[in-house]
């Protein structure tokens, strides 16, 4: 990534920009990932495009972008305090039998028992 894009994106008053820019040059800014996450956490502060942004690399490639969601997530869980968000996660990271899986899937994956907890705060497990 160049000056100028840094520059560019460290004007981001939301993560919108980040978000794009990750969009539109998937695969070709991966060594950026980690910086381009830095910034979206930075400037995120309701954890909307985190979210956006971990459902866009869990479809692209959930293990290759492994790290990079895991921090969003974690992030995001942070920031949504209204839960308008991350609630859309546990389908699209989590697969659509989430329900089914979920006591395993929470004693095995700190986010998702976080954001299990917030969505279903009575339990289902």
């Amino acid at each position: 990534m160049d000056q100028e894009t840094r520059k560019h994106l460290g004007k981001d008053p939301d993560g919108l920009l980040t978000y794009e820019y990750i969009a539109n040059h998937i695969g070709l800014c991966d060594d950026d990932m980690p910086l381009l996450v830095d910034n979206m956490i930075a400037v995120d502060s309701t954890g909307q495009f985190m979210v956006s942004a971990a459902r866009y690399l869990g479809a692209i490639d959930a293990v290759k972008y492994q790290e990079s969601i895991a921090r969003l997530v974690a992030m995001a869980i942070e920031r949504d305090r209204e839960r308008r968000y991350i609630g859309d996660l546990l389908t699209s990271l989590w697969g659509p039998d989430y329900l089914e899986r979920a006591e395993a899937l929470s004693s095995s994956d700190d986010n998702f028992r976080r954001i299990f907890k917030r969505i279903h705060p009575s339990g289902l497990l």
